[in-house]
């Protein structure tokens, strides 16, 4: 590419003018409590034409844009779903991305152990032993678990088995229980087009929650639910097939039920999380806001439901070495995390924050470009925060392209290295070149303040860029 030139940067950075995510109300903000979402991706949940993604910043959506006010501040099919939680200040959302185990009782960041809500939305890959063990064990204990099927034969990636399959594999052959432990089996049907009906209800938190009162939702393509009530007494069939009977065993659209201390919902299709919005090249459909259902209100209610109280942030008790016993607030630390609030939040070199086009950024307009200049260069990016008290450290994770003239495939010319607290985490050279973004992982321990600083370093000739993007940092349990 051509040597990079000096450029300020630009001016302030246009205020997202999309509409409201939905028309729904929204609870107050809770400064004691967040409950925590992962959003599965991991299941081919992007093959084909699905898009069942809150943002293609993971695991944080934050990363693309940490203040959304709309669904296209974030990048996803489900972003709807996304902002419209995280714009109440209550919820802590990631995704687990693609090449990612699900988990439980494990040491990493996105294990199941760290949330109040697992969200499985269809996928298309049958789950592990272990991770139908680990979604088991997770509900068992009290978490809450969100499953959204499709129809029959909707095999997204053509590996022989579609979300129906791969559910009721789940509930039949998981390890901790097979004899229908939610006291539901999916359908192995394909319902073109209907409008199911709520049930009538003023008691039941789904149907009337904080984010307003179900009266129905869709089916554009999907399928339904068989209960069984004798394998779970605490099965609850909220939303019906027209013309099924509401209190009877089949027909039923939108499902709960509980097992152990946790709680389970099911949907019968894909359509109404989708908000027509998502990456290129997928066809979408707009159901989320179809005015043939209370599709919005449903997913938020039943969102919230199977999150419970959520997780204190903050304790009473404290330990001199741990903090508050047992807590371990796991909320985003990094500010402007995507660079799309321009130097908010770090100290950079001049320039080293931009949205020229000449390098791409990961996702949005802006990131952070290190070197590039094909003389003695130096640039750094950095920015202060404090792990707190209570937890074992922290993950941070970024997006990282490097771009290089060189030609030499033995000698590290130029050199990005990664600090925290003075201590190297690691280190990037032109010898790590790539034709696009490659995700990083880096583990901190300890708690307290901690600064973090990318150093970049370029030779006296032959340029090499290191392009940042969507930085995380966050705390671990």
């Amino acid at each position: 590419m051509q040597v990079r030139t000096r450029a300020v940067l630009s001016a302030a950075i246009l205020a997202a003018g999309a509409a409201l995510v939905a028309a729904v109300s929204t609870p107050p903000a809770s400064a004691a409590v967040v409950h925590r979402v992962l959003f599965d991706n991991s299941k081919a949940e992007t093959a084909g034409n699905a898009d069942w993604i809150i943002s293609t910043s993971q695991p944080d959506p934050l990363g693309q844009n940490p203040n959304p006010s709309s669904e296209t501040s974030w990048t996803g099919a489900l972003s709807a779903w996304g902002v419209a939680l995280q714009r109440t200040g209550s919820y802590s959302l990631k995704t687990l991305p693609a090449g990612n185990a699900i988990t439980y009782g494990g040491s990493g960041a996105l294990d199941l152990k760290n949330f109040d809500v697992f969200v499985l939305p269809e996928p298309n890959v049958l789950l592990s032993a272990a991770e139908k063990t680990a979604i088991m064990k997770f509900v068992q204990a009290g978490g809450g678990f969100f499953l959204i099927v499709d129809h029959t034969g909707s095999d997204r990636n053509n590996d022989g088995y579609d979300s129906v399959e791969v559910a009721n594999d789940l509930l039949t052959n998981n390890g901790v229980d097979n004899t229908s432990p939610f006291g539901f089996s999916i359908d192995s049907n394909d319902i073109s087009s209907e409008n199911p009906v709520a049930i009538s209800s003023s008691t039941d938190p789904v149907i009337n929650g904080p984010y307003g009162r179900v009266t129905g939702s869709i089916i554009r393509d999907g399928s339904t639910q068989t209960l069984d009530k004798t394998a779970n007494s605490s099965v609850k069939g909220l939303v019906w097939r027209p013309g099924s009977s509401q209190s009877g065993t089949t027909g039923a659209f939108f499902t709960t039920s509980t097992f152990g201390s946790g709680r389970v919902a099911v949907w019968g299709d894909s359509s109404p999380i989708d908000d027509g919005t998502g990456q290129s090249g997928n066809t979408l459909y707009d159901g989320w806001n179809d005015p043939a259902g209370t599709n919005d209100s449903l997913a938020l209610n039943a969102t919230a439901w199977l999150a419970g109280t959520g997780t204190p942030t903050t304790s009473p008790t404290t330990s001199p070495t741990t903090g508050p016993t047992g807590s371990c607030a796991t909320g985003q630390l990094l500010a402007n995390t995507g660079f799309e609030s321009g130097g908010t939040g770090w100290t950079a070199t001049s320039g080293v924050i931009t949205n020229s086009s000449s390098q791409a950024a990961h996702a949005g307009s802006y990131k952070a470009w290190l070197d590039g200049y094909g003389a003695t260069h130096t640039d750094t990016l950095s920015q202060t925060v404090t792990i707190p008290a209570g937890c074992a450290g922290a993950t941070l994770s970024f997006w990282l392209h490097v771009d290089t003239d060189e030609t030499t495939t033995t000698t590290a010319y130029d050199k990005l290295t990664v600090t925290a607290r003075g201590t190297t985490l690691a280190t990037y050279s032109n010898l790590n070149a790539s034709s696009g973004y490659v995700q990083k992982s880096l583990s901190i321990s300890g708690s307290g303040s901690t600064t973090l600083t990318f150093t970049g370093v370029e030779g006296t000739q032959i340029q090499t860029s290191f392009v940042l993007d969507d930085v995380t940092l966050t705390p671990k349990a």
